[in-house]
């Protein structure tokens, strides 16, 4: 079937629907990942946002039910340039387009996926709306302009938990470390490298408040991931703000994000973001290189923070962007990046290690 794809600036792409028929919006932003569209689009983090995919070929290796990063897809929508139907993996379970019409997504193909990416990369990430059901033109862009975006919108109440819970309940007693992981739209590798280094994992819905968290009587704090505008959740700011100093932490994407406001900063939205699993990130004090996984669209505004005892870690290669805080007097830091490696490179995994070695002090 015939689907549209409308820009808010007015730019009209038309392709053939798959997955799921209908309408939806969001905004349109791309991923330059070769691999990892089932990861992708079960990110938490990709919630109220249609996905582009670079990459020509999507599909080839089907789907399967230990690769998800949440309990069902989170994006928006798909846009891809071809579509795989015949998917050839010894570890698929299901073809693509199946996948997202089981769970009501649109997807879009035959989009010529390098002119959008370079028409974002030119004017930014923007709104946009995707379509069976409408097909006019001039319709469709308002319903694209008309869409609510990201900017000072609260995504992360959406997929947190509703209640809190035990990420490996059976192998309680034999963990080493006891972690409250916030969860702003936390991704299951995440979970898995925190139980596999040994530690017992609560995982708590974003508006716990400082009290509750302490009450578990943990050995560090965890933040985690999420969708959307760090400015939309100031209250998760202030949690972490009231527990500085008490417990070490550790935040990743937009736990990062959190971590430099309860540190007094400020972020501030990204032209097109960083999305994909090749960007280039320098460890100031080590003065190494990782090849890192990344999925934001806000940064935070070093300068505004206005702390002395915080400090730079990490820096992006590509745009000279802060990827990385510390506290020099609080066991506390962050990396905007995504250490987990799901999908991606592992270069990164040392960070967790470091998460343990200050919960052993």
């Amino acid at each position: 079937m015939k689907a549209i794809l409308a820009l808010e600036d007015g730019t009209i792409f038309y392709g053939t629907s798959f997955g799921a028929q209908g309408e939806t919006d969001g905004e349109v932003v791309f991923n330059t990942s070769m691999t990892g569209y089932q990861e992708i689009l079960t990110d938490p983090s990709y919630k109220g946002q249609i996905v582009t995919m670079t990459y020509p070929l999507i599909g080839n290796y089907g789907v399967n039910k230990e690769d998800i990063e949440s309990c069902k897809i989170q994006a928006q929508g798909l846009i891809i340039k071809e579509l795989c139907r015949y998917p050839s993996n010894y570890r698929s379970k299901q073809n693509l387009e199946d996948y997202l019409k089981e769970q009501g997504v649109m997807g879009i193909e035959g989009i010529d996926t390098r002119a959008l990416t370079k028409h974002i990369r030119v004017i930014g990430a923007m709104k946009g709306y995707l379509s069976t059901n409408d097909l006019d033109e001039k319709r469709c862009i308002q319903k694209a302009k008309d869409s609510t975006g990201l900017v000072g919108i609260d995504l992360v109440k959406e997929v947190t938990c509703k209640e809190p819970y035990e990420w490996d309940p059976e192998d309680k007693e034999k963990k080493a470390y006891k972690v409250v992981a916030m969860d702003l739209g936390i991704k299951y590798n995440i979970l898995r490298m925190l139980s596999g280094l040994g530690c017992h994992v609560t995982v708590v819905p974003a508006s716990t408040d400082p009290a509750t968290i302490l009450a578990y009587k943990p050995d560090g704090l965890f933040l985690s991931n999420g969708p959307g505008d760090p400015a939309g959740i100031p209250y998760v700011a202030q949690t972490v703000r009231e527990l500085l100093g008490k417990l070490p932490i550790f935040g990743i994407c937009m736990g990062h994000q959190v971590l430099g406001m309860a540190f007094g900063g400020k972020t501030y939205k990204l032209k097109f973001g960083h999305r994909g699993a090749n960007h280039p990130v320098k460890d100031i004090a080590q003065g190494s290189i990782a090849i890192t996984s990344q999925n934001h669209g806000f940064c935070v505004d070093m300068e505004s923070i206005g702390n002395d005892d915080v400090t730079l870690t990490h820096i992006n290669l590509n745009d000279r962007t802060p990827e990385g805080l510390e506290h020099t007097s609080f066991p506390a830091f962050s990396v905007q990046y995504h250490p987990e490696a799901s999908p991606g490179p592992h270069d990164a995994t040392y960070l967790f290690k470091k998460f343990i070695a200050m919960m052993k002090t």
